[in-house]
């Protein structure tokens, strides 16, 4: 299934971070932070939004930081992604 985001929403799939701590220590999920970084999977048209014009920033490939608790969480094909809007996402990580 292919998500196609309307207006400044962009689909954003987390990047896992390790589930070992440099000196050795595993974590368990509960004590993990979510992550913030992510790689951009699909973006919208932008356009107007709110009365203002919106022209999109970010493209599939790139990585981004995005803030905390952004976003709406989904599955789509057995994957977690998240669709947040253009405001939320903080930097490109290049």
């Amino acid at each position: 299934m292919q998500v196609k985001p309307l207006f400044d929403k962009v689909v954003i799939k987390a990047i896992e971070k390790s589930e070992t701590t440099e000196s050795g220590i595993v974590l368990p999920g509960a004590a993990q932070e979510k992550p913030q970084l992510a790689e951009v999977v699909a973006v919208g048209p932008g356009g107007m939004v709110d009365g203002k014009e919106v022209v999109m920033q970010v493209k599939p490939g790139d990585k981004v930081l995005y803030s905390k608790y952004a976003g709406s969480e989904f599955k789509v094909d057995g994957e977690e992604v998240v669709i947040v809007r253009q405001a939320d996402i903080l930097a490109i990580v290049e």
